[in-house]
């Protein structure tokens, strides 16, 4: 697709506000499940809290709650989570030349910068909406992500699974539709998904939960190298040369 083409395919009316409560309200009630479970693999309900109000990366802390639960080590257990978490610094990599904050905002920042922000800041059309669509995102999923735990928490064993509502598909189906209208524009992403897809489902039986998504990021690596360089989606157009006296 040439690079006209994929702008136009690309460009749609900014609802940053929007897109960031609809995804943080659709993945932050999936807390519940990470409270249940925490509890139940012996953390007590403010342990639970503290994960969620510091940690607030939930693949990372079911990780943990995963190890706990199984009668590993709290070591083996933070191992892990740190692992699962270290895309999030890739995450941040990309997103630092758009948020761009300044002074103390960076560590709150730093703290926001999951799979949920990432992909609603990216899916914006211009920085402003990026950075809006990043803080409705933090702002909405952190809330009701840590109100979510605490139910949980609180709930475990009078709730019975949380599963059993429904809330584990909550989350990929939210991720679904903000993705849909690349995967429908762009024959490159589409390909990416597919591979990254293939390689999640293939190594799920045979690796520890978590790790399979990271190796499946490494889809969206090989067609960034694979893939002629593309000009940033938050530049503005050329500027019109100078006249010439």
């Amino acid at each position: 697709m040439s690079v006209p083409t994929r702008l136009r395919a690309t460009a749609r009316p900014a609802r940053p506000v929007r897109d960031g409560v609809g995804l943080g309200l659709a993945v932050g009630v999936s807390g519940v499940a990470f409270g249940a479970a925490a509890v139940s693999s012996g953390l007590s309900v403010w342990q639970a809290c503290a994960l969620s109000l510091l940690a607030f990366t939930g693949a990372s802390q079911f990780a943990l709650a995963g190890v706990i639960a199984s009668g590993g080590s709290l070591l083996a257990g933070t191992a892990g989570a740190i692992l699962l978490g270290s895309r999030n610094s890739l995450y941040g990599l990309r997103l630092a030349d758009v948020l761009r904050p300044r002074g103390v905002r960076r560590l709150l920042t730093a703290l926001g910068v999951i799979d949920e922000t990432t992909a609603v800041t990216l899916a914006q059309p211009d920085p402003d909406s990026a950075r809006t669509g990043f803080t409705a995102t933090f702002c909405t999923l952190y809330v009701t992500w840590n109100l979510a735990t605490l139910v949980g928490a609180v709930g475990a064993g009078r709730i019975g699974s949380p599963q059993s509502f429904g809330l584990d598909v909550v989350g990929p189906a939210a991720f679904l539709a903000l993705i849909w209208p690349r995967l429908r524009s762009g024959r490159a992403d589409r390909l990416v998904a597919l591979a990254g897809v293939a390689i999640a489902l293939g190594t799920t039986p045979l690796l520890p939960v978590g790790v399979p998504v990271i190796l499946a990021a490494t889809a969206a690596l090989g067609g960034a190298l694979a893939s002629p360089a593309q000009p940033s989606q938050f530049l503005g157009p050329p500027e019109p040369p100078e006249a010439t006296p």
